[in-house]
This record gives structure tokens, sequence and C-alpha cells, in this order.
């Protein structure tokens, strides 16, 4: 009997046709490593082909219905990995809609042809583009994690819907103004530093009087509010960020200063809720003759102006706590310079030809040596 005994645990150690078989046995002892011997050399000889154990709990993990796999995938990864709102999210996209069509399908034989039956289904039902796609980005992001815990072979490709661009919806200066001036008390200081600092509902209501730095004159977003866990949770990108302060906002929040506590408390004098918020904001909206908008679109109006007035993209970044310049990057198109100065160059010197008449009836040769150093000279010059 080939058995023996390494770091207290017992293993068979034999070889069968040339080929050598290692492996640790189940029951923990000499005669029941002799006894997993004896039964594996009477598999070897009836032409059967033998599996650790280890082996063989791998492969039930990886035959493991979608839905198992999901759901502890939610508790493990998602809980302790993602914030309030995703979990929230994650768990609805899979309860109604991902595990109802792959639930019983053993996750290691997911295909794609499957996901592309998904999105067909999806479709036919009345959701959107951009709904399917976010579907899809819940199941990647789960398949992707069955594959590094199981270390599955390969995964299904996802390929995302084409959606119509991103319609960002931002008030005016003047519409501002007047938002401002048909607002009250409490509602008008929030919208008045909403618009300035582009602060999320979230961290509008989590500000704290120790976030604001008098000296400096800015305030820091180190919090957010959340529903979820009815209490403060770190901002949506995970880091503090520093905006300094307009001095209207300053002088604002000089008059409502108290040492400790919440910023914006309510008439109550607790913490004002996000659905109150944006229902001032709407019948302020209604008095002043402005569409109705949510305070996420105050959002969107800080971070459009900025750009309108010709702030660098980097420090737009920066002062709405985007993880990536991509996303900053919804609101370039409203830059005033940047189409007028790829324009412009045609009206330059280099292209200006009434400058460039009397050179006409010269040789081919000589008009080419001409704009190469006319161009030359503009590319150089300060």
């Amino acid at each position: 009997m080939a058995v023996n005994k390494r770091n207290n645990s017992w293993y068979v150690n034999f070889r069968h046709n040339y080929a050598r078989h290692r492996l640790k046995s189940p029951d923990n002892s000499k005669a029941g490593a002799e006894a997993y011997e004896a039964l594996l050399r009477s598999k070897l000889a009836r032409g059967e082909e033998i599996k650790s154990p280890k082996a063989d709990k791998r492969k039930k993990e990886r035959e493991q219905k979608f839905k198992d796999f999901a759901w502890n995938w939610f508790e493990t990864y998602v809980k302790t990995n993602n914030k309030d709102s995703e979990i929230s999210r994650k768990k609805y996209t899979l309860r109604t809609n991902l595990i109802p069509f792959f639930g019983e399908t053993p996750i290691n034989t997911i295909t794609t042809q499957q996901v592309e039956q998904y999105k067909s289904k999806k479709l036919s039902e009345g959701l959107s583009n951009k709904t399917v796609n976010n579907h899809l980005t819940v199941l990647s992001s789960c398949m992707r994690t069955a594959r590094e815990w199981l270390e599955l072979d390969k995964l299904p490709k996802m390929k995302l819907l084409k959606t119509p661009p991103l319609d960002i919806d931002f008030l005016s200066f003047e519409e501002s103004g007047r938002l401002i001036e048909h607002s009250y008390g409490v509602w008008r200081d929030i919208i008045l530093l909403a618009l300035n600092t582009g602060l999320r509902q979230g961290e509008l209501q989590g500000l704290g009087w120790e976030d604001i730095n008098w000296e400096k004159r800015e305030l820091t977003v180190r919090h957010s509010w959340s529903e979820y866990k009815k209490g403060l949770d770190s901002p949506k990108s995970n880091k503090a960020r520093h905006i300094p302060l307009t001095n209207e906002v300053y002088e604002m929040l000089l008059r409502r200063k108290r040492s400790y506590g919440f910023v914006f408390i309510d008439e109550k004098g607790h913490r004002f809720i996000g659905k109150r918020l944006n229902q001032e904001i709407s019948r302020s909206c209604e008095i002043g003759g402005i569409r109705k908008i949510t305070c996420h679109a105050l959002r969107h109006t800080f971070a459009s102006h900025l750009i309108m007035k010709g702030a660098p993209l980097k420090a737009i970044q920066e002062l709405l706590g985007h993880a990536n310049i991509q996303t900053t990057m919804r609101y370039a198109h409203l830059s005033p310079s940047s189409l007028r100065t790829a324009i412009d160059l045609l009206d330059s010197d280099m292209f200006n030809f009434e400058n460039f008449g009397h050179y006409l009836d010269t040789s081919k040769k000589e008009r080419i040596n001409v704009l190469e150093v006319k161009s030359s000279a503009y590319l150089n010059k300060p």
C-alpha cells in the first residue's frame, strides 16, 4: 500500500499505467488512506476517471445554478463593496429581472446566445435600451466574479445596446436667478448653495458645520446622507473633496452659522428630507414660470454654467467628484470656445487667400514653398 502522512494529513501516492496519482484521503487516518487507495485502484482497473474530492467540489460549484451564485455574490461581494444606492439597485435588478430569466441555468453554461435572448425579451417588454444595458452591467459584474471565484473557462459576451446621447437638463443663468428669487427660507439657501457648489442631494443633507472652513472660505464634502442606512455615509466617489465658496454663499452661511450639527435643518430643527426639498423646488419653479426640475438638475446647472464660462474640464471633474473625466465630458459640448476656436483657424493668416493673391501667378513649386513658409510661421508664432 502506497500511503503516507504529511503535515498531519494522510495521502495516497501510487502509479498506474505510468501516471502518478497523489490525492488527499477523505478519511484522515492510515486505515482510511489505505481503503481510499484500494477504491481508486479498482476504479482505474475498470477504466473510470478518478478525481480528488476537491476537484469534485469545484465541479459542483461551477455547475451551481445562477440564482444560487448570484445571491451569494450579492451577500458576500455587493454588500461589502458597493454603496447603499448601488446595493438597492442591484438587488432589485437581480430579483425582478436576471434571476427570473437565468436563475435555473448552471452558472458555467450561460452563453452569449442566452444573453442576446435576454436583451430581446426585455426590449419586447418595453424596457429602454439604457435600462437593458444597466441589467447587463449587473450581469457582467456577477459573471466576472464567478470567473474569479469558480475559475470558469470563459464568459459570455455582452454587447451593450446603442443609446441616444444623455439629455442633460439645466437652468439658464436667468432661470437660476428666478428660481432663487422665488424661493424662501432654508430652501432658498439650499438652492443657492447647490447652484454654486454642485453638491448632490445626499451631500447637502449630510453637510455639517465642521465641514466649513471659514479661513479658507471653502467647504469639504466628507459625508452623504444615506436613506438606505438612515445615517451618514461616504460620498459617492469615496473620497473627500474641497469646494471654494462664492462670496454670496459665504455670506449666506455666515448668517446661518452655528457651532455644530447639520448646516441645513427644517422648520422643526430636524435634518431636511430630500422629498421635501424637491417639493419646494417644484413650488418655486411653478411660481417663477420655470419647467419642473429636481435637486439633481441644480448639480447639472452648476457644471453647465462653469463650462459655459470657460472653466477647465479637469477642475470641474474635481469639483463634482467624478471618478473619471468621461463623466464630466457630458458637459463639454456647452463650451463656448472649443468649436469657435477650431473654426477661427480658417480666418487666420495661413488661410487668408487675399494675402496670397500676388503669389497665384508663380509656379506650382513656388506656391507650395510659400505655403510651407506661411504655415511654419503661423504654427511657431507666440
